[in-house]
């Protein structure tokens, strides 16, 4: 009887140690490390109104939002850019391709200033949350099925 419990609780820890593994695979490596789902877009939507949706404060405000997170977002190995304008078209509705066809500084794209230790602090902050809550949900899994086994 013991010994079928210890192969039991040996066979699930690898198992869990399987799943935390697959967090760290290629599919989690393409992810966004920043959390974009919870951050604050008052300043786009509280000065880019529509209907004519004026370039200038338009412009502004979208910089003000994603300079902070230039790097991440010319990533191309990630979703960061997809996933935030995914989440300030819900937020604010705006029109497809708004912010690409008015927003225009340079074949490059859009000019930022350098980020300051605020705004990094903020994007610091915000990759911590999204990896701290795939760390305790694999935490939480491997707990569960422990207390199972038992």
């Amino acid at each position: 009887m013991e010994l079928n419990f210890l192969s039991r609780a040996l066979s699930s820890f690898i198992l869990v140690l399987a799943m935390l593994a697959s967090f760290s695979s290629s599919s989690f490596i393409s992810a966004c490390p920043v959390n974009f789902e919870f951050m604050n877009y008052t300043i786009i939507t509280s000065l880019c109104k529509g209907p004519k949706f004026p370039a200038k404060e338009c412009c502004g405000a979208f910089k003000d939002f994603a300079c902070p997170y230039a790097d991440d977002l010319n990533d191309l190995s990630n979703d960061c850019a997809t996933t935030m304008f995914s989440y300030i078209n819900l937020y604010g509705k705006y029109p497809p391709g708004l912010f690409a066809n008015q927003c225009q500084e340079g074949k490059e794209g859009l000019e930022c200033p350098a980020t300051s230790p605020t705004s990094a602090s903020d994007v610091n902050a915000a990759t911590t949350t999204a990896a701290s809550s795939r760390l305790w949900l694999a935490a939480s899994a491997a707990f569960l099925v422990f207390v199972k086994l038992l």
